[in-house]
């Protein structure tokens, strides 16, 4: 009988033991400690997918916006442009209309003066300015050059005459102006 005395006492070991001391206890309270961390982990975690769906959605509308808003700027983006040329083109008309209608050449002549004048102004409100150009040294970057001449009067690579007129739109070349370039005093 000894053994069964031994049991006993592991038995009544066991019993008298307090439940704080016990391993698994605490291993218990760990896990539950655990799955309260992931389950909040797991919360946030959805709210901030959440939030990152509102976002994107977000997102999306405002390239659709900003697209559409481009689309539209490159269509109507010369609408103040051509709305001051209008009425250039409504000189012009009347101009022709005067010349056939039997009115002097020097109102033809004044006609279409006051008009070119009045599509200057309004090229120049859009920051558009004529390219500086006779007797002006010459500049490949606002000059194209058609022809090379001789000249007394004009110092060699200088523009001596201008075929058509360059503009600027801002500080960007819009259009170079061709012109003629001295070669300086002709041999001979």
């Amino acid at each position: 009988m000894p053994e069964e005395h031994q049991n006993a006492n592991i038995i009544e070991n066991l019993d008298a033991s307090s439940p704080s001391d016990c391993p698994a206890t605490e291993e218990t309270g760990l896990v539950e400690e655990l799955q309260q961390a992931l389950a909040a982990k797991a919360e946030e975690a959805k709210g901030l997918n959440d939030k990152y769906l509102r976002l994107a959605a977000e997102f999306d509308n405002y390239k659709r916006l900003i697209q559409r808003d481009q689309r539209d700027q490159i269509r109507f983006g010369n609408e103040q442009l051509l709305k001051e040329l209008l009425p250039v083109v409504d000189n012009l008309e009347r101009a022709i209309k005067a010349s056939r209608g039997g009115g002097g050449s020097d109102v033809l002549i004044q006609g279409v003066d006051l008009t070119l004048k009045q599509l200057t102004e309004a090229l120049t409100r859009f920051h558009v300015i004529p390219v500086e150009t006779l007797g002006q040294l010459f500049d490949p970057a606002t000059h194209q050059a058609i022809t090379s001449v001789a000249s007394e009067k004009v110092p060699e690579r200088h523009v001596v005459d201008e075929f058509q007129r360059g503009y600027l739109l801002h500080d960007r070349i819009l259009r170079a102006a061709m012109v003629s370039v001295s070669t300086g005093r002709a041999d001979g």
